[in-house]
């Protein structure tokens, strides 16, 4: 269990002049195939369902690719599909995040502003603290 999330927070303005806070934490994924790591920062968003991780950081950090028997559509908040496409692959990984030590599957998927987006599913896996 994950006592605290020690965040980086930022803002953007909404066009209709709303703000929006993003949250922000940075953890460890290493490699399953040879433990090599890599430190990166995810977005943690309570509106995403799955754990995604960008296909560019897939590529660049060698992550292995292993195909999923279904594709898996994914919408945007305006209700628009990806235009990078559906989920086609996952990668397994060991998440460090603290003392906490996790084997995941994430969805990889192109076309993201984030290398890694940590969704429900974690946070009510985890249940962090967010101040």
């Amino acid at each position: 269990m994950l006592s605290r999330v020690v965040e980086n927070t930022s803002t953007c303005n909404l066009s209709n002049g709303d703000m929006l806070r993003e949250v922000t934490v940075k953890i460890r994924l290493e490699r399953i195939d040879t433990q090599e790591g890599v430190m990166v920062e995810v977005l943690l968003d309570s509106g995403a369902m799955r754990l995604v991780m960008s296909l560019e950081l897939a590529r660049k950090q060698g992550f292995k690719l292993k195909k999923i028997k279904r594709l898996i559509y994914v919408s945007n908040v305006d209700g628009t599909f990806n235009k990078e496409g559906p989920i086609e692959n996952t990668v397994e990984v060991n998440i460090y995040y603290q003392r906490h030590r996790e084997r995941m599957e994430i969805d990889v998927i192109g076309g993201q502003k984030w290398n890694i987006i940590l969704g429900i599913l974690w946070l009510a896996h985890y249940n962090p603290e967010i101040d």
